[in-house]
């Protein structure tokens, strides 16, 4: 759970500020101002521009989260005379002056000589993001590797034609977390960034088994000797990582695929189906010191790797319709965290941020915001500032924007 007491008056932005302070976004006031500046000299000058202050970098940030609750494509649908206009809000900043912020705006705005890494625009943004997850709250101790829903809005996928959805889902990097299971709270990022078409980019990452480690290593850097119990995926589930996870005082339980898994290690037999026919809930164990692989069945072959539950123990599995389905302790848990997770995808992505610019790195900064007012409402759910006036998250983020524009009317509308 959290790590301090906020007060039973805290706000919207109380919430969002413990992961992105002033001093933050005072930063993007900066850097935005220095790159228009620059940009100007080398492109000639701009005499709509005048530089922007908090004030108006506190409002273009909340032009653009509004996006998140109306999911409307484009931010400038705001201003429009359309079904997405907002006259409430539009008043605060007119278009062509947000227009001209969104054309400058930089969190880093030049590269250092010593800088290589891809997303050198936005790491500091990034470190400062985890640093604040870090501080804020405290995780359980069953968590999630996994690759969340950031864009796969449920209207557009069933309206839109197999073209813009193939145009649509051309993204440039693959952006994973670890998540502690029984909150949603995501405690760490990964951004993985497809650069050129190397060894390394993103297409090499769906089909190597190293790649994925080196994406489970990153997410658990800071976990070592908490007694976590990681729960991973088919992609990244592997003897060879799992041991060296024990090594460190992290715990597993993965789903094994045959196609997608790294089985190296692993006995054959157990990875064949047997040819005597099986009833459901049925199961086969091998052990190697504390590591456990188990073939359960219910309908299918389902394999397991643990070192964080007993194969001994029972447990089960409830169907409604084919009612109690026995299994081993780890299929249950793996289960039960699993859907945990389809919950958060549930009840969460459709709040992230719809505006989708061309930049990598904008992209990645939207995601990241997105994921981090998720977070502020998570905490905020905890706090007993819930107890006084119990907003949704549509309302939470309603009242977000209009404290960020510095509305006087923060009530949510119903």
């Amino acid at each position: 759970g959290p790590t301090r007491k906020m007060p039973r008056t805290a706000s919207a932005m109380d919430f969002f500020q413990l992961f992105v302070p002033d001093n933050v976004l005072k930063n993007m006031v900066v850097q935005t101002n220095m790159y228009a500046k620059k940009y100007q000299e080398r492109f000639g000058s701009d005499d709509a521009w005048i530089d922007v202050t908090l004030t108006e970098m506190k409002a273009f940030l909340g032009y653009v989260i509004s996006t998140s609750i109306h999911h409307c494509e484009s931010v400038l649908s705001i201003w429009s005379s359309g079904f997405y206009s907002n006259k409430s809000i539009a008043l605060i900043m007119t278009q062509s002056r947000f227009e001209k912020i969104l054309k400058y705006f930089h969190i880093v705005a030049f590269r250092s000589s010593q800088t290589t890494h891809g997303l050198y625009k936005i790491q500091p943004f990034l470190d400062s993001l985890q640093n604040g997850f870090d501080s804020a709250f405290r995780p359980s101790q069953a968590q999630v590797l996994h690759e969340p829903l950031i864009d796969e809005d449920p209207v557009f996928i069933a309206t839109c034609t197999e073209r813009e959805l193939r145009k649509r889902k051309k993204r440039k990097f693959s952006l994973w977390v670890r998540q502690c299971s029984s909150t949603g709270f995501i405690c760490q990022i990964y951004v993985h960034l497809k650069e050129g078409s190397g060894a390394d980019g993103l297409d090499a990452l769906k089909n190597k088994p190293q790649l994925h480690s080196m994406v489970a290593k990153s997410l658990c850097q800071n976990a070592s000797g908490k007694n976590y119990i990681i729960f991973t995926g088919p992609s990244i589930t592997s003897l060879n990582l799992f041991e060296e996870f024990e090594k460190q005082g992290i715990y597993c339980c993965g789903l094994l695929s045959t196609r997608k898994s790294d089985c190296t290690g692993l006995p054959p037999s157990m990875l064949n189906n047997p040819e005597t026919p099986q009833s459901r809930g049925q199961y086969r164990i091998r052990m190697k010191g504390n590591m456990s692989l188990i073939c359960w069945y219910n309908k299918g072959h389902f394999r397991f790797l643990t070192n964080a539950y007993s194969p001994v123990q029972q447990g089960v599995i409830i169907k409604r319709k084919s009612g109690e389905i026995p299994c081993p302790l780890a299929v249950e848990a793996f289960a039960a965290h699993l859907s945990y997770i389809c919950k958060y995808d549930d009840k969460y992505s459709k709040y992230f941020i719809s505006h989708k610019p061309n930049k990598t790195w904008q992209q990645v900064f939207w995601f990241a915001i997105s994921i981090a007012i998720n977070n502020a409402y998570i905490l905020y759910k905890m706090s007993e500032a819930y107890h006084v006036t119990r907003y949704s998250r549509a309302q939470f983020g309603e009242r977000l924007v209009k404290e960020l524009l510095g509305l006087e009317d923060t009530s949510p509308s119903h």
